[in-house]
């Protein structure tokens, strides 16, 4: 296994296989999304203009298994930044942390946490002082929610994150056995860098 930290060329490079992973993960609980290539290449250009922008691969050998993205916060959609008006953070000094995907094959072997390091180091490198994501709120009787899961608020709390109170972003996507696409609300968890 090997961590890689990609920006430019590299990061361009590894879009197509971060989509592939996108959808392949996030297809399980609780994201539950019904993924598309098409979409997921349109929502990955973000990635190509900022030229903050990074993604950190985990590959086995020269496949990647693992990816986790991030910009600069104003660098991204703009439903992603309107619900931090209610902070009083200036954006151009937070950095978001988008999708963390890895095969389930994968976890466990502290990914997560390089992950995070790699972004955050990113994160520092181009001076923002503060370090934010999102993750879907479902409810606990979901009838699709597993009875095994975890929620993973607690590795987040021991990185020190905290959620932001009322800092919520709405997002539609398909679920997987749906007809259409319904809005989801994501909470925002953020710490100081």
């Amino acid at each position: 296994m090997e961590v890689r930290v990609l920006t430019g060329p590299a990061l361009d490079a590894a879009l197509e296989d971060v989509a592939a992973l996108r959808i392949a993960v996030f297809r399980d609980w609780p994201y539950l999304y019904e993924g598309a290539l098409d979409y997921e290449r349109r929502y990955l250009d973000s990635y190509r203009t900022s030229p903050g922008a990074v993604v950190v691969g985990a590959f086995d050998g020269p496949r990647l298994v693992g990816a986790a993205t991030g910009t600069p916060l104003e660098d991204h959609a703009e439903d992603f930044a309107a619900p931090f008006a209610l902070t009083g953070l200036p954006l151009e000094t937070v950095f978001y942390c988008a999708e963390s995907v890895l095969l389930p094959e994968y976890r466990g072997r502290g990914l997560g946490h390089a992950f995070f390091d790699a972004r955050e180091a990113h994160a520092r490198a181009l001076g923002r002082r503060f370090s934010a994501f999102c993750a879907v709120i479902r409810p606990a009787d979901h009838p699709l929610r597993p009875a095994t899961y975890r929620p993973l608020d607690a590795f987040w709390r021991k990185r020190g994150y905290a959620p932001l109170p009322g800092v919520i972003a709405h997002f539609r996507w398909t679920d997987v056995g749906a007809a259409g696409e319904t809005a989801k609300p994501l909470q925002f968890w953020g710490r100081k860098l």
